[in-house]
C-alpha cells in the first residue's frame, strides 16, 4: 500500500514574513478576500499587521470576527453567509487553531455547496473540489492548522468536537511569522506549545507512522523541547524556533494521524470549553505510560530527541519512564496543570469515555483500546 504524502503548496518563514502576502494575493490574481480572525486579535492590533499589508497593496478585504474558541457550526455558517455577501475569492486566516479551522470549513463549503449542512463535514467527507483558496497566518505556534489537512467545529447542541479530515482543505501558502505569535501571553503559548509536543510524539507512535513522517516528528520534538521555555518567556529565539517546531510536527502529523491523548482532549474542550494545548498536555504523559507497551524502542529516541542523556545505556523500562518524565518536566516548567481535577465533573465520565472512543483519531493510537480503559485514564487524571 502506498503512503500518502501531503503538504501546503508554498510556505514564508521568519520575522517579516507576512509582507510576503500581498505578493502572493496579486500574483495569483486574487479580487477580494474574507480574513477570517478571532475578536482578541482584532482587538490588540494583531490582525491589523495582516490588514496594514493589504491595505498598502491596495487589496480589498472584509474582516470577519465570529469565531469562538472553540468555533462553532454556528460561527462557520455566518462565515459562509459573510464570504457571499462580501462577494469574496479567496481567504486569509489569521489567529490560532480556531481562525484557520472556521476558514478551511468556509472554504470548503463554499467549493461544495452540497456540504452545506456542517455535521456532513465530520470525518473524511467525500468532497470533489479543493476549498476556496486560503493564506494561513498562525499567530500561536501549536496547531499548525496552516500545513494540515484536518479541522475540528464544535457541536454545540451535541457537545461534541467534530474532526473533519480532507486534503481538500489544506491551505495553498501558509506564512509563518514568529513577530505575529510575539503578543500570546505565557498561559497561551505555553498550552499551544504543549499542543505541538502532543503532535510530534502522537504522529511518531501512530499506527500509521512511517520513515518521512518519523523524520519530521523527530525534529519537532527536539525543537520544541529545546525552544517552549524560552517562547514563554517570549525570547526572540524561543519564539522563532516554537514557530518553525509546531510547523513540522505538523508536517508529519497531518499525514499519518493521531491517538487517544487528543481523542480525549476533544470531549473536554467540547463539555467544558477546555483550552485544547492544555487538555493535550495533561493527559499526554499518562497516555503515553498506557501506550508504552504498543512502541517498541521509539520512547528511547522521543527520549534522546528531549536531550535526555545517556539513553543508549538504559533499559527499556528506564528510556520509556525517561521519555515521560521529560514530557512531565516540561510540562510542570511551562506551568501547566498536573490533572484534570478542576476540569472535570465525575458525573460526565461516561459521556466523556465514550465520546473519546468515537473520536476520529482513536484508531490511530498505537495500543488498540476500549471506552472503560479511557474511562480508567480520565479516572486516573482526577
Amino acid at each position: 500500500m502506498a503512503n500518502r504524502f501531503i503538504l501546503n503548496e508554498t510556505s514564508y518563514h521568519g520575522a517579516g514574513a507576512i509582507a510576503a502576502i500581498a505578493d502572493e494575493a496579486k500574483n495569483r490574481g486574487f479580487r477580494k478576500a474574507l480574513v477570517c480572525s478571532d475578536p482578541d486579535l482584532i482587538k490588540f492590533g494583531v490582525t491589523k499587521k495582516v490588514t496594514d499589508v493589504l491595505d498598502g497593496a491596495g487589496l480589498a478585504y472584509t474582516l470577519y470576527s465570529e469565531i469562538k474558541p472553540n468555533p462553532t457550526i454556528e460561527n462557520v455558517q455566518s462565515g459562509v453567509a459573510a464570504f457571499k455577501a462580501a462577494e469574496a475569492d479567496y481567504l486569509i486566516a489569521i489567529g490560532g487553531g480556531s481562525s484557520m479551522d472556521t476558514a478551511k470549513a468556509i472554504g470548503i463549503i463554499i467549493a461544495n455547496p452540497e456540504f452545506a449542512d456542517v455535521r456532513s463535514l465530520e470525518g473524511v467527507a467525500d468532497t470533489k473540489n479543493k476549498s476556496v483558496p486560503i493564506l494561513a497566518v498562525p499567530t500561536t505556534a501549536g496547531t499548525a492548522a496552516e500545513v494540515t489537512i484536518n479541522y475540528v467545529i464544535t457541536d454545540a447542541e451535541k457537545n461534541r468536537k467534530m474532526v473533519c479530515v480532507d486534503p481538500h482543505d489544506i491551505p495553498v501558502v501558509a506564512f509563518v511569522d514568529p513577530d505575529m505569535m510575539s503578543s500570546m501571553p505565557k498561559g497561551l503559548t505555553a498550552a499551544t506549545g504543549m499542543d505541538a509536543l502532543t503532535h510530534a510524539i502522537e504522529g511518531y507512535i501512530t499506527k500509521g507512522a512511517w520513515e518521512l513522517s518519523d523524520m519530521f516528528h523527530l525534529k519537532a520534538i527536539e525543537i520544541i523541547s529545546r525552544s517552549l521555555r524560552g517562547a514563554v518567556e517570549n525570547t526572540k529565539e524561543g519564539r522563532t524556533d516554537m514557530a518553525l517546531g509546531q510547523y513540522v510536527a505538523g508536517m508529519g502529523v497531518s499525514n499519518v494521524g493521531l491517538g487517544i491523548v487528543h481523542s480525549m482532549a476533544h470531549p473536554l474542550g467540547a463539555l467544558y470549553d477546555t483550552p485544547h494545548g492544555v487538555a493535550n498536555a495533561i493527559i499526554l504523559p499518562t497516555v503515553m505510560e498506557y501506550n508504552a507497551p504498543a512502541t517498541g524502542e521509539k520512547y528511547r529516541e522521543i527520549a534522546r530527541a528531549m536531550g535526555v542523556k545517556g539513553v543508549d545505556d538504559m533499559t527499556q523500562e528506564e528510556y520509556r519512564k525517561a521519555a515521560i518524565d521529560a514530557v512531565k518536566q516540561l510540562s510542570q516548567d511551562v506551568g501547566i496543570p498536573a490533572d484534570l481535577k478542576d476540569i472535570v465533573k465525575p458525573e460526565d465520565l461516561d459521556f466523556l469515555s465514550q465520546s473519546a472512543y468515537d473520536d476520529a483519531c482513536r484508531p490511530g493510537n498505537p495500543r488498540d483500546t476500549s471506552v472503560a480503559e479511557i474511562k480508567e485514564l480520565y479516572q486516573s487524571l482526577l
